[in-house]
């Protein structure tokens, strides 16, 4: 099969097309034909630094998401046949190779991929919906007429942030520059921040949770607008992974979240895609062989959305 590899670390020109062994599926295992593979902000930064826990050495593929049919089980399988289509983020934060025609992982970190989702939008939702679910919903617990302020809301994470916000009755605030304003208002965000011209710190207040993306300054100025018994949650890791070094006031909660597959939140993410409540919105598509051009331009920081490679029809 192709994949895209890489033999050391470095820039985007490191990612090269290759042929390698398609996978067989071991106990508990399924194997899916990729159509689409999301593109993600930790591809990038495992390519230049290598894995969470520096166990991986070149050459390996990146790829977290992955959308396909199911091309066989593996022993053990009962929740999927061959012919199902699939989406998941199999193994994550260890390697899952999703940058491939073909990848294996453990059944229950995919989930059915609903009608409503074609393949490409299936790829863009398993790490940026789950990190959004896992954030909002399962961390912070937010409920109806809470005040949630989103950082970055018209990213790949955010843009999904705002709408499960949204359906949990939450009032939604989002910073993001005023050209995605309109796409934000669209998605059902209450009011918007344009990062650009405003601080937030002096416009927004009194907010339960605050879900920050970005980190550094932005998440400890960003203590200052929760109200008290408020959460922040980050999913940018502190130094070390040493919780000790997080922003921290009196009163607020502070935690950061490294997301992890979860076939119930996946489950409960694709049926608010097929509910009409979630839209996954991609905002660029590139073939498998142009990996390394879907790097340079997400690397750039200018989507509205999430970037996806088509692998196969």
């Amino acid at each position: 099969m192709k994949a895209i590899s890489q033999d050391q670390p470095g820039g985007p020109e490191v990612l090269e097309v290759v042929e390698t062994a398609r996978p067989t599926p071991g106990p508990t295992e399924i194997l899916v034909r990729v159509q689409a593979a999301g593109v993600n902000p930790t591809d990038w930064k495992t390519r230049t630094r290598g894995f969470f826990y520096h166990d991986e050495t070149p050459p390996f593929t990146l790829g977290f998401d992955v959308s396909g049919i199911v091309e066989a089980v593996g022993p053990g399988v009962t929740i999927f046949a061959p012919g199902d289509a699939v989406i998941g983020m199999p193994r994550f934060p260890r390697p899952a190779g999703g940058y491939a025609e073909y990848v294996t992982g453990p059944a229950r970190h995919f989930t059915h991929r609903p009608e409503q989702l074609d393949a490409v939008h299936g790829a863009a939702l398993p790490l940026a919906g789950l990190t959004a679910w896992q954030a909002l919903v399962d961390t912070a617990g937010v409920s109806a007429g809470q005040r949630v302020l989103i950082q970055a809301a018209a990213g790949g994470v955010g843009h999904l942030a705002v709408q499960i916000a949204k359906a949990r009755g939450a009032y939604v605030i989002g910073t993001a520059s005023e050209g995605k304003h309109d796409f934000l208002r669209r998605l059902g965000a209450d009011e918007l921040v344009d990062y650009r011209n405003q601080d937030f710190t002096e416009v927004v207040k009194d907010v339960d949770v605050v879900f920050d993306t970005l980190g550094g300054e932005v998440a400890a100025r960003s203590l200052g607008v929760l109200r008290e018994g408020g959460t922040l949650v980050s999913i940018i890791p502190p130094a070390g992974f040493d919780n000790s070094l997080l922003p921290s006031r009196e009163g607020v909660h502070v935690k950061w979240l490294l997301v992890e597959p979860d076939p119930c939140g996946l489950a409960a993410l694709t049926s608010l895609v097929a509910d009409g409540a979630l839209e996954v919105v991609v905002d660029s598509t590139f073939p498998l062989e142009k990996a390394a051009d879907a790097h340079r331009y997400g690397e750039a920081g200018r989507t509205t959305g999430k970037i996806v490679l088509e692998v196969s029809s």
